[in-house]
């Protein structure tokens, strides 16, 4: 398995390098179908953030669902052993899933109402940079400024590959995220799926007819 480490606003010694490797040796026996790990080093500058100044996220990338984990902690050493800590456990989770997926429970979805929420005034509308600053490949991310006021937006583009709600939602817990967008491969809209409250979960769909007077 290959492992890529880079670092933003910090440099990566060969002795962090050397760690890392020996921590993520674990990894392969519970994804052995993993090609590649990349890990990514953020250092945080700001005083303020000191006890979350480093931040480590792992991401698998194989012939499966990426599976991702992140922490920050004061040193980079134990933002790696949290954010590994994370990776193992939803590999566990995932493995645990496939092998006994027959005798799980239900799982209980409530379908959400979209409202559709009023048009604002063009007047408090904030001015958006159009035209430029959207990825243009897969993976690429990429940051626009909203006019002149400080509100930046990240922006970032993925395949989607239609899938079935349960896909998405064991895709979500890989991820770690409280929701996750994608294509339903039955109706082709696209949807979200997101944690509600104990072992319930929600889904909206979007309606992308467009209905012309």
């Amino acid at each position: 398995m290959e492992i890529a480490i880079v670092g933003r606003n910090a440099d990566i010694p060969e002795r962090f390098r050397t760690h890392v490797e020996e921590k993520l040796e674990k990894i392969e026996s519970l994804a052995p179908e993993a090609l590649r790990i990349d890990v990514e080093l953020t250092r945080e500058r700001n005083p303020r953030l000191a006890d979350n100044a480093e931040r480590i996220e792992l991401t698998l990338r194989g012939k499966g669902p990426v599976v991702r984990a992140e922490a920050s902690a004061a040193d980079r050493y134990g933002a790696l052993d949290l954010a590994v800590a994370k990776l193992q456990e939803r590999l566990r989770r995932a493995r645990d899933r496939r092998k006994d997926h027959r005798k799980a429970g239900p799982v209980e979805v409530v379908a959400a109402a979209v409202e559709e929420a009023p048009a604002a005034a063009p007047a408090e509308q904030a001015p958006v940079a159009r035209g430029n600053g959207a990825p243009k490949r897969p993976g690429e991310a990429t940051e626009i400024q909203l006019g002149d006021s400080p509100v930046v937006v990240r922006q970032k583009l993925h395949d989607a590959t239609p899938m079935t709600i349960d896909q998405a939602l064991y895709e979500m817990e890989l991820v770690g995220h409280p929701f996750y967008l994608f294509v339903d491969e039955e109706t082709l809209q696209p949807c979200v799926v997101y944690h509600r409250h104990g072992w319930t979960y929600g889904v909206i769909r979007l309606n992308t007819t467009v209905v012309t007077s």
